[in-house]
């Protein structure tokens, strides 16, 4: 061989392992997907290993508590056992510190984040403080076939989508707080294998829709507060193992499957006799339906079933005598009949003399040599005699206590009537509809029995002061009388004031007309609802002062706000701004605090604020450039109606109709972050022609923002246009949530982090 030979041998030796080893290195994108994980995680010390961007996460060997396994460059499975301590029962949907992660953790990021693994199979993060709901676009992992997210702190519903997960064939999400009910997550097209759901709050009826899953073979939900009746479920032909112990199940129990090998069903209310059919499920192992309130006999096939090992029937009230020549499975290693009404002698198979048995029988009536048994009268009393009695005893208790609370309630009617009469009669004026009637969505009822969910409570923790009453003495100090030097403008609202308070607050002072719709008390009402809303993208409403004496011609509206004195989202658009022009990634930020914000408004309370009238120069920024949305709600004390035009508009053009559904009207705002505040002031033609342009291969460069085109990359841009697309669209009904919207941008701003990074390569 000669030396030219030579050289090209080991030249291709050095090709096939420099290629090999290339291609089995994790691609750059998913590295970055999980090294923000470990972010989203708050750097737990089992990701240390985790080091950067050059880290081969592929490569490092597997442990206990991290695994990460690849297939063709693409991360495929992803395992994180975390040390967070077991759980308290006291969480109140906070986070708790050295338990759950941060109050900055957001799960609606993290599944955004993780809906990036594209070839995700296997997803296990179990014990790592995340907590919060379990947001609905879960479902858009749509490649995963296991899923176990147990011992977190999760709380609220199980979202329904994950009934669309048709490759999932593992769902496990024990040891949470989950407390809504059970969601319908079965149907014909379901993969699902194992559901367990233990150690949670679920409440409401078992699922029906369970008979659909014949592919089920384990079910566990155990310790939740479900409750009704079971249906059938001889169709669930693969199912082995069901446990619904300590739950709150009544009625008879059900039929099972031929092929059942375990069934728990004890602590529960079940009554009825044990059924005949369970004698036949020759494949049972393990039968516990103890601390119910079972009657009549055990069925003697229990005790001799081919393969039953444990036969739990204890704290029930099962009555008259059992087999004496029971005969019992070879198998049977503990049985349990103790403080039942059982009667007669105890069968020779169950006596002491059984080896390797654990038979307990307490609290019986049991004769023979056996201890710790009620005499036979107490159980012939029980149910013969006592009965009725105890019945009737019932019955009287109930009566005498229905007739003692209606003499009380009529009591306390008299007494209010007699001694309230005024309280009563203004509680009644503040329903008058003549008065005080408005839109369907906050009739005067609503306004005054309005109240938040508990998602709400959470995000409207400020450091801001609470809501207060002020006097018009302390406005015109804290504005020199309305002086003309902190005059700010003026829009359909009232006028605007610049302020300092006593306290040296900076404020905003909106003036305007009490509505001629509302008594002055309504109004005040209103006014409370208002002060509810506190979200940290929201402008808080800090106060307000009513001057007058009660007439509405004389009666005068103040406003007081926080001051954002950074300007408005508007001016940082242009690009002949003569500050700072925000790029895309800023953009984003703005765009998804704004969205936040909108979904806060229409689900934070109930009933929710809708046609807020979104526009760019509503959004301010304060000196930390975080973004807040102002004039919102305003609606609802205010005299403005659609009949005002916009711009020189009539009520049935565009750029009217466009701030009657918020989703609408936020498409434009994202329209503008695209190509720049001017096309809010174009006519319909023009937008139409600028959203027509969005389709063509190459149009989109014509009219995207010249700064957003340079520091955007081309996918983050596009899921953008698309979600733009579908906010105005001309059909409401095709419009998304403000939930999808907020989804679609997170996503965008996450392959925008992404490529951003990989430029800094």
């Amino acid at each position: 061989m000669g030396f030219l030979d030579l050289v090209l041998l080991l030249c291709s030796i050095w090709c096939v392992f420099y290629v090999g080893s290339c291609s089995a290195q994790l691609q750059s994108s998913q590295t970055q997907v999980l090294l923000q994980l470990k972010k989203h995680l708050e750097y737990p010390t089992q990701l240390e290993i985790w080091k950067d961007r050059w880290t081969d996460l592929c490569s490092i060997s597997s442990s206990t508590q991290v695994n990460v396994t690849c297939k063709d460059n693409f991360v495929t499975e992803l395992n994180i056992f975390g040390d967070k301590p077991e759980k308290g029962r006291d969480f109140d949907g906070f986070a708790i510190t050295n338990q759950t992660l941060s109050q900055s953790f957001s799960m609606d990021s993290f599944v955004a984040t993780l809906a990036r693994l594209t070839s995700l199979r296997v997803l296990r993060l179990v014990s790592l403080g995340m907590w919060g709901p379990l947001p609905d676009r879960i479902h858009r992992l749509y490649t995963l076939e296991h899923l176990d997210l147990s011992f977190n702190y999760f709380y609220g519903s199980i979202p329904p989508k994950i009934s669309t997960m048709v490759n999932l064939q593992t769902l496990r999400l024990d040891d949470n707080f989950f407390n809504g009910t059970i969601p319908s997550l079965f149907n014909s097209s379901s993969n699902l294998i194992v559901l367990s759901l233990k150690n949670n709050r679920l409440k409401g009826p078992f699922p029906s829709s369970i008979v659909s899953a014949i592919t089920l073979t384990y079910i566990d939900m155990s310790s939740n507060q479900i409750s009704g009746s079971l249906q059938d479920f001889t169709g669930l032909s693969s199912l082995e193992q069901l446990d619904l112990r300590e739950n709150k199940l009544e009625d008879a129990l059900p039929a099972m499957p031929k092929g059942l090998i375990r069934l728990f069903l004890s602590r529960n209310s079940f009554s009825g006799e044990i059924p005949k059919q369970y004698g036949q499920l020759n494949r049972l192992q393990q039968l516990d339906v103890s601390f119910n309130a079972l009657t009549g006999t055990a069925p003697a096939e229990l005790f001799s079933l081919p393969n039953i090992s444990y036969l739990n029937l204890a704290s029930n009230m099962l009555s008259g005598s059992l087999q004496t020549h029971l005969r019992c499975s070879s198998q049977l290693r503990f049985v349990d009949i103790s403080y039942n009404r059982l009667m007669g002698y105890l069968p020779s198979s169950l006596g002491t003399e059984s080896e390797n048995r654990v038979v307990k029988s307490d609290g019986n009536c049991l004769s023979g040599s056996v201890q710790h048994q009620h005499d036979v009268s107490y159980c012939r009393e029980v149910h013969v005699k006592k009965k009725p009695y105890r019945v009737g005893i019932f019955v009287g208790v109930i009566v005498g206590i229905v007739a003692f609370v209606v003499v009380l309630v009529l009591s306390i009617v008299i007494i209010c009537k007699r001694y309230f009469p005024r309280a009563m009669s203004e509680q009644h004026l503040l329903h008058k509809t003549v008065q005080d009637s408005y839109t369907a969505e906050f009739s005067s009822e609503l306004v005054t029995n309005a109240r938040y969910v508990s998602e709400a409570a959470k995000l409207g923790r400020e450091n801001l002061p609470v809501c207060r009453s002020y006097s018009l003495e302390e406005l015109k100090e804290a504005t020199n009388d309305f002086d003309n030097s902190t005059f700010m403008g003026e829009n359909i609202y009232g006028k605007l004031y610049r302020g300092k308070l006593e306290s040296g607050m900076q404020v905003v002072i909106r003036g305007l007309p009490l509505s001629k719709k509302y008594s002055i008390r309504n109004f005040k009402l209103r006014l409370d609802l208002l002060a509810k809303l506190r979200h940290p993208h929201l402008v808080s409403l800090l106060g307000h002062c009513i001057d007058g004496a009660g007439e509405h011609n004389d009666t005068k509206v103040f406003l007081i706000y926080e001051c954002v004195s950074n300007g408005s989202f508007q001016t940082y658009l242009s690009g002949d701004s003569p500050g700072k022009v925000f790029n895309w990634s800023e953009r984003l930020s703005v765009l998804i605090s704004i969205a936040k914000a909108v979904q806060f408004l229409h689900t934070g309370m109930i009933p929710g604020f809708f046609k807020n009238r979104l526009k760019s120069n509503n959004i301010l920024l304060n000196e930390n450039w975080m973004a807040k949305l102002s004039d919102y709600g305003l609606s609802i004390i205010s005299d403005e109606t659609d009949t005002c035009g916009v711009n020189g508009e009539g009520p049935n053009s565009w750029q009217m109709k466009r701030l009657e559904d918020d989703v609408y009207s936020f498409g434009f705002i994202l329209l503008e972050a695209l190509v720049g505040p001017s096309v809010s002031a174009k006519r319909e033609a023009t937008v139409l022609n600028v959203m027509a342009s969005f389709n063509d291969q190459d149009g989109w460069k014509q009219v995207v923002d010249p700064v957003v085109q340079a520091t955007c990359s081309k996918e983050s841009l596009f899921i953008v246009i698309s979600i733009t697309n579908k906010c105005i669209s001309t059909e409401s009904w095709s419009r998304p949530s403000i939930e999808d919207v907020l989804w679609n941008l997170q996503y965008a701003s996450q392959v925008q982090a992404t490529a951003d990074g990989d430029q800094r390569i």
